[in-house]
């Protein structure tokens, strides 16, 4: 009998996270089976647990760098997955920034004259340059004048709860809003799906050319941090 691979989440079902995993899965890698483990306690008692040796078991816990909590998570989480062949981790700060950090985010949610170009440039620009600081392995976001200019609390935000700010304003009112709740159905359902879409709701999409759900899922994939992940941990390329 062949082995099974599992992808562990520490995010509940009915969460953004877990029903954008679920989507991603389901059109790219439909051989793997997603479980949530309901929070970040949950997977690390269930990887310290575990017994199985003849599956494989792929885990995804935030690696939110300053946050220490998160931080202390991660290493005890290294510790347990080290102990055991069958288990490896993906390195992901958290489920905001996969889609934060995205191409062509702002392609996609803003039609080429939409107003929320101008309302939200500070929120654009601050994504922009977080971006390019962490892609650049620069941890000091924190120093960077646009980001500041976004986010007059940033001292009190850790880099999970800016990524989740930013993700929000970026996308808030529109098909691809994201909260912790929530995300939108233009993420997870093809062009157009979206069942609240009003006829002056206009996104990037509707100029740049619909897309199926199975296209966007592979564009979020190769235009995100998810595709050197996968590869990372031995899942290859998808069908």
């Amino acid at each position: 009998m062949p082995s099974k691979i599992f992808l562990w989440i520490e995010d509940r079902e009915g969460k953004a996270s877990y029903l954008f995993w679920r989507c991603l899965l389901e059109h790219l890698y439909p051989d793997i089976i997603l479980e949530s483990k309901k929070n970040s306690s949950g997977l690390l008692r269930a990887v310290k647990d575990l017994e199985d040796a003849e599956n494989r078991y792929v885990i995804v816990l935030d690696n939110s760098f300053d946050n220490a909590q998160a931080v202390m998570e991660q290493r005890a989480l290294k510790q347990y997955a080290d102990k055991k062949e069958n288990v490896v981790l993906m390195d992901i700060i958290c489920f905001e920034y996969i889609l934060l950090g995205f191409k062509d985010l702002i392609i996609w949610i803003y039609a080429p004259d939409d107003g929320f170009l101008k309302k939200r440039a500070d929120a654009i620009a601050a994504r922009e340059k977080l971006i390019r600081s962490i892609e650049k392995g620069s941890m000091d976001h924190k120093d960077i004048k646009e980001i500041v200019a976004y986010d007059a609390h940033i001292n009190e935000h850790n880099i999970e709860q800016l990524s989740a700010k930013l993700l929000f304003d970026l996308t808030r009112n529109t098909g691809f809003e994201v909260a912790k709740g929530k995300i939108g159905d233009c993420w997870i359902r093809s062009c157009c799906a979206w069942k609240e879409r009003m006829d002056d709701d206009i996104c990037g999409l509707d100029y740049s050319g619909r897309l199926c759900v199975y296209d966007k899922m592979k564009a979020i994939y190769e235009g995100t941090c998810l595709k050197g992940q996968f590869h990372a941990v031995g899942l290859g390329a998808i069908i």
